[in-house]
């Protein structure tokens, strides 16, 4: 197997938070004063970088802790709404059965994490959460001394523009989802080292045809 650790985010890659978002953004936006997200503004913002997306929508930047923190909470209350991708579980299983690390880097809270993942929590084997906006940098280190692998053992998988660049800063592979918050050409012009289509594709890289194992 080319990858004994998979690093992976959870919202858009793991779990179908996109929806939430949007009918939350708006919400997090007049509380904390920043420009409301139209309807028409969403396909822009999807092909655009994390710092290009706070620049257009005028988010302070010293109020990011507090609006990450206030997220989190809804998030939390909004638990029941969000809910794993199609495939995202046996996709999990099938990493965890053919004996590739599971690590699970990403802006929530873990209490909120474990919630969303259900009964695939257990497949984790690190978990290292609440990352600030460009924050993952130093949590993929920590991760990788925690599961004492090789960097070059290491692949990040992720929905966003800043997974990869935070895979890039600390010198593994990255493989995006195109099935997350930033649109799949934004995320192809980076050049990620893969580019997944569907859950079984991330399962088929890192494992070979070992054979997928079913949805229970």
């Amino acid at each position: 197997m080319p990858y004994s650790l998979a690093i992976f985010d959870l919202d858009g890659t793991l779990v179908d938070s996109f929806p939430w978002f949007l009918r939350t953004i708006n919400d997090v936006a007049d509380r904390f004063g920043f420009q409301r997200v139209r309807d028409e503004d969403v396909e822009g913002l999807r092909h655009a970088s994390t710092r290009e997306i706070l620049s257009r929508l005028e988010v302070p930047l010293r109020k990011l802790p507090a609006i990450a923190r206030y997220a989190r909470r809804l998030k939390g209350e909004a638990a029941a709404e969000i809910s794993l991708f199609a495939g995202a579980e046996a996709m999990l299983r099938t990493l965890a059965e053919n004996g590739v690390q599971l690590a699970l880097v990403t802006s929530d809270s873990e209490a909120n994490a474990r919630a969303k993942l259900g009964v695939s929590a257990a497949l984790f084997s690190h978990f290292d959460c609440a990352a600030s906006v460009f924050g993952k940098p130093a949590k993929f280190r920590r991760v990788i001394r925690r599961a004492g692998v090789a960097p070059a053992e290491v692949i990040s998988i992720g929905d966003e523009v800043r997974d990869i660049e935070a895979a890039r800063a600390v010198g593994i592979a990255c493989g995006a989802v195109s099935w997350g918050y930033a649109a799949p050409a934004a995320l192809r012009a980076l050049a990620p080292d893969y580019m997944f289509g569907g859950m079984r594709d991330i399962a088929d890289t890192l494992c070979g045809n070992v054979g997928w194992i079913s949805e229970a």
